[in-house]
């Protein structure tokens, strides 16, 4: 094993490299790592690349959990066959992964302990299951990027191939779960984040890779220039991202729409209380004391906005079967006046043979009438539904979605989804909880010839309470936050324990309301941003053409080599 793994140092490290300094003394032991020791490592590597997401956002941690990767892989091969290589490249990729999505996802936890005495047991499936089943991308992404590695700087572009495509997947396929891609190490930064707006999340992915990576041949390369370039290229290439980040946000505030002055409650109902049905009147009546709250002279309560946010599902019941609480609602709201609220809805006719139920966002007039509606259409897996094939079997052994609806959410149709029409407010694209972590879907499709709709803003409306005071609804919020960068469109966001904020179409923060707290937020509307970005227009095909872009360097690298 330790014969096979020095011969594999040869092939991207110096002989003797061992000799020549503390990182290459680093880079020999790790190349030369086998066993549980190399699987350790992959694991710990991972796990300290966790740290380059929100809220921490070191990027640093990134580069060397990456820089330590390429050194992994540079053992990998166990043997001389093409197919041990790869298994191994992969064993490695899967032990990293599930150490990046164990540190990054711990606090999925929380939510099964919102009804330990349903759901504890199961927490282990969360916790643990999750992050080992998201591993296997990173398995693949290790492994293909073996498939075309080399000696030298082209393999750092033959892992942003891999990892990158991987990451792409990961977002796209069994409905999608793109938490935490790479790419949020430079997404979460106010400059770096500015060129989402021309590559997307999977373009700034792409690049983290890159410029962390780099430092691994400060260990391996052969020359000076294999040693030193790759990094320079690196702090150039994050320079630039800054620099044209820095460019591209304004000085002065993005103009506002005039005539549109919003205010958001953030409740903060105990996420156990959302529950209880018993208790409706109390929560009714909470949020419209909280709607007309006077916060100063110049904000004394509803008459003085234009139209009420409140969050996701914020009605332990069916607003739309409930004619007093509706009534209560209506009065509240003089004419001229407008509520955007999340709520469950039912499919009329509601039947017990035909109980359909969706999770919906309602605007909601005076007098209490119901305008237009938006039923989710991304529904998160085992929190408002049981996948198709696994319902069944695990209904059977006690587990049901987290959200107690009979039988669970049924999505809206993609098909059918449109830009929401609120009376005073511009277009609005609109998304319910973590719809708005994905990339390229915010706006509906283009249907036949139809001009594609170009909506005024993006509203989120979410319940992040299930996941208290941890990670979660941070990186959640900076998600979203990274959508308004795309598309340049300011974002609202309401979530019922925080963070609410609304944000400008460059990513900028104008107002907020901190997690885990009750408050009330007054703000104006940022107008969208002149025309569309590029990633608007074009989507994912500036990452494609990247992503192939760094296959035929690292493949160029590899015929070099032969």
């Amino acid at each position: 094993m330790r014969a096979s793994s020095a011969r594999v140092a040869g092939d991207g490290a110096r002989p003797g490299a061992a000799q020549a300094g503390l990182v290459d003394t680093l880079a020999h032991r790790v190349i030369l790592s086998h066993g549980w020791g190399r699987f350790a490592l992959a694991f710990g590597a991972g796990a300290l690349g966790a740290a380059a997401m929100p809220p921490l956002g070191l990027f640093p941690a990134l580069a060397v959990s990456l820089t330590v990767a390429v050194w992994l892989i540079d053992g990998a091969t166990v043997g001389g066959s093409l197919r041990r290589t790869l298994l191994a490249s992969a064993g490695i990729g899967w032990a990293w992964g599930f150490g990046y999505f164990t540190a990054g996802l711990w606090w999925l936890g929380a939510a099964f302990l919102v009804e330990a005495d349903q759901f504890a047991w199961a927490m282990p499936l969360g916790v643990l299951g999750l992050p080992a089943v998201l591993a296997l991308f990173f398995a693949v992404g290790f492994a293909a990027a073996r498939l075309v590695w080399s000696c030298g700087p082209a393999r750092i572009t033959a892992l942003a191939f891999g990892l990158a495509g991987a990451e792409w997947l990961r977002g796209h396929l069994f409905t999608g779960f793109p938490w935490n891609t790479l790419g949020m190490a430079l997404g979460s930064n106010l400059w770096t984040m500015q060129a989402a707006s021309v590559i997307g999340l999977y373009g700034l992915t792409l690049l983290a890779i890159l410029i962390a990576a780099a430092p691994a041949t400060l260990a391996t390369g052969t020359t000076a220039r294999g040693r030193y370039a790759p990094s320079l290229i690196a702090l150039v290439a994050l320079a630039g991202l800054a620099g044209y980040g820095a460019l591209r946000l304004p000085a002065s505030p993005d103009p506002t729409v005039a005539g549109v002055r919003l205010r958001l409650i953030q409740p903060n109902v105990p996420q156990d209380a959302r529950f209880r049905a018993d208790i409706r009147d109390e929560i009714v009546g909470k949020y419209l004391e909280m709607s007309d709250r006077a916060l100063s002279p110049e904000r004394t309560g509803i008459a003085d906005v234009t139209h009420l946010i409140w969050p996701e599902s914020a009605f332990p019941f069916l607003i739309q079967r409930d004619p007093q609480a509706l009534g209560r609602i209506g009065a509240a709201l003089p004419e001229g006046k407008q509520l955007v609220t999340g709520a469950a809805r039912g499919r009329e006719p509601l039947t017990r043979e035909n109980a359909v139920f969706h999770n919906s966002i309602l605007t909601i007039g005076p007098g209490g009438r119901i305008g237009e509606v938006y039923d989710k259409v991304h529904l998160v897996p085992f929190g408002e539904y049981l996948p198709g094939p696994l319902d069944a079997i695990l209904r059977a052994v006690g587990l049901r979605q987290f959200v107690a609806v009979p039988g669970g959410f049924t999505p809206g149709h993609r098909e059918g989804q449109r830009i929401l029409s609120v009376p005073g407010l511009p277009p609005v694209a609109a998304t319910i909880c973590y719809e708005a972590i994905f990339p390229g879907a915010i706006l509906p499709p283009a249907s036949g010839d139809a001009a594609p709709a170009v909506p005024g803003l993006i509203l989120n409306l979410t319940n992040d309470a299930w996941f208290g005071d941890t990670p979660g609804p941070r990186q959640h919020f900076a998600q979203a936050r990274l959508r308004a960068v795309e598309e340049g469109l300011p974002l609202v966001r309401d979530a019922n324990s925080g963070i609410s904020a609304v944000v400008d179409g460059h990513g900028r923060i104008l107002a907020s309301l901190p997690l885990g707290t009750e408050g009330v937020l007054d703000s104006a509307l940022p107008q969208r941003l002149p025309g569309r970005t590029l990633y608007a227009s074009l989507g994912d095909l500036p990452f494609a053409l990247m992503w192939l872009a760094a296959l035929l360097t690292a493949l160029g690298g590899r015929f070099r080599r032969a």
